[in-house]
């Protein structure tokens, strides 16, 4: 009998110290990531792919060693206060201020001891996010896109496409911050082509129905869609108003020319996605923001989708053919 009790209490002894392993690591909290963007989840899906190969490339797996929680203004930008409000009570290990300046700039208001990173079109040290672009200081970093200073560039490729177009539109947000910027260097950047421009306001949607109704009545011969987080939540309704106008329409991200637009000239924001995972996986292990460079986008690309220039029945110059990155067929 005391053989039997000895063996019973030897098991239950093993069994127990088995258990141990695992109930420290279900004691070991694992850390949070608090994801809040400008735009919605369904434009960004293949950025939340990008984001999640940068984090795992870091050593980190969604569901299994880390946890994102997600919180998306759909373009509305005055939400992104609460909801950054929102992801500092959950006491979140890295906030993530992504999806445009709005973001950024609420992700840094929201706190000033949890890490930050962000990702802006703007010059982040003018924006007052950042001290410098090499030592960040404090305890934000992130991705400048360069985005918002490509809009003179987007119009003169469309300039080039549409020489004698009688007048060109451009759709921007006057809710986003840089669009002030924006529309002063659209405007010089117009006199210097020699074309008459005309900036249309759109930050909800009744404005964006009234912006397209007036590109109909003042006969805009082709339009440049400016970067803008909200815009990119309207991206499927913007390029089939386009199509049905057959009218030639510059966008500023690939994603754009893939989804039926006509053609596109900006940065790579999938990469720019990678590099946020990547920042907050460093984070993570222990690297602090102030000692992690901004980074700065380096890869731009201008894509042209062939297709939707037969449907409009446009033939796109050598010249321009010639220095795409990519050319839809």
């Amino acid at each position: 009998m005391f053989n039997m009790r000895r063996r019973e209490f030897i098991t239950l002894l093993g069994a127990a110290a088995a258990a141990w392993p695992l109930a420290g690591r279900a004691q070991q909290a694992v850390p949070v990531i608090g994801f809040m963007s400008a735009r919605s989840p369904g434009d960004s899906v293949h950025l939340l792919e990008a984001f999640r190969r940068g984090l795992t490339d870091g050593g980190f797996v969604e569901g299994q060693n880390v946890v994102v929680e997600y919180r998306w203004a759909h373009g509305d930008y005055a939400r992104l206060p609460a909801l950054a409000r929102e992801l500092v009570d959950r006491k979140v290990a890295v906030l993530l201020g992504i999806g445009g300046d709005s973001s950024a700039l609420a992700a840094k208001a929201a706190t000033s001891t949890i890490p930050v990173v962000f990702g802006m079109g703007s010059d982040p040290v003018q924006a007052g996010m950042v001290t410098s672009l090499n030592r960040p200081g404090g305890n934000v970093t992130g991705v400048n896109l360069l985005i918002n200073e490509l809009e003179p560039k987007r119009l003169g490729l469309l300039n080039e496409l549409v020489p004698g177009t009688a007048l060109i539109g451009a759709l921007l947000n006057p809710k986003f911050p840089p669009s002030a910027q924006q529309a002063k260097e659209l405007r010089e950047a117009a006199k210097t082509i020699g074309r008459p421009v005309v900036i249309l306001n759109a930050s909800n949607d009744a404005e964006l129905d009234a912006a397209l109704a007036t590109l109909v009545e003042q006969r805009a011969g082709a339009l440049l869609v400016g970067a803008d987080p909200f815009i990119s939540t309207r991206r499927d309704r913007v390029i089939a108003f386009a199509a049905e106008r057959q009218l030639p329409t510059m966008f500023h991200f690939r994603e754009f020319a893939l989804a039926g637009g006509l053609m596109s000239y900006g940065v790579s924001i999938t990469d720019a996605y990678r590099h946020f995972g990547a920042y907050a996986a460093r984070i993570l292990k222990g690297e602090k923001p102030a000692d992690l460079p901004v980074m700065q986008s380096t890869k731009f690309e201008f894509v042209i989708n062939l297709n939707t220039a037969k449907a409009f029945g446009l033939s796109f110059p050598p010249g321009l053919l010639a220095i795409a990155d990519e050319v839809i067929e």
